[in-house]
């Protein structure tokens, strides 16, 4: 008894947070950037186009975290909570070291570290999958893994997908020597200098 309502604030606080992440994107609750803020940020970063990709991380959160919360499809909402801690950790949390008050990955961490342990002791008797009966199909150590690495290397995918070449115009235009005072041309041994 005491088990199962362990698992089910875990999930709901996890799951229901995640969605939230995802609602401040999606429909700019809960103060959040809204579709145009997320993709201006998702360009920011090199995800281009950025409304692409602000939709995908959008309905990504918001359908992991609700599946957590609910209790259904086994380590299928964890799966997207690793692939998108992976992302968000990669391209904005990194740099910052890992505590949260400095903007580092501690809090992807922990996000992951719970998904994780859901996927692998499952959603418990509260929970939708226990409901439908398919959590003993769904806790296959196979599946479970499957889902994991496929979260995992859809988080490498989209990663691979960042254009981090600098902005057009910030690199020095490299010149020939003599070219710069017009000297290439009329005298070869002023272009050689």
């Amino acid at each position: 008894m005491i088990d199962d309502f362990g698992l089910l604030v875990s999930r709901l606080v996890l799951g229901l947070s995640y969605a939230a992440h995802g609602a401040q994107k999606a429909f700019g609750w809960f103060e959040g950037p809204g579709p145009q803020g997320a993709a201006g940020f998702m360009e920011s970063l090199g995800f281009k186009p950025g409304d692409k990709f602000a939709q995908a991380a959008s309905y990504s959160e918001l359908v992991g975290g609700t599946m957590i919360a609910l209790g259904f499809g086994g380590p299928i909402g964890p799966a997207t909570v690793l692939g998108g801690m992976l992302v968000a950790q990669e391209t904005v949390h990194r740099k910052n070291g890992y505590f949260n008050q400095q903007g580092g990955i501690e809090l992807g961490v922990v996000y992951s570290a719970g998904a994780l342990a859901l996927a692998s002791a499952g959603y418990g008797d509260a929970s939708l999958d226990r409901a439908l009966d398919l959590d003993k199909t769904l806790r296959h150590p196979g599946i479970t893994a499957l889902a994991l690495a496929g979260g995992i290397a859809f988080g490498y995918y989209i990663l691979q997908q960042r254009d981090t070449s600098p902005p057009p115009g910030t690199l020095a235009t490299p010149t020939i020597k003599g070219e710069h005072n017009g000297n290439v041309g009329s005298d070869p041994a002023a272009a050689r200098g």
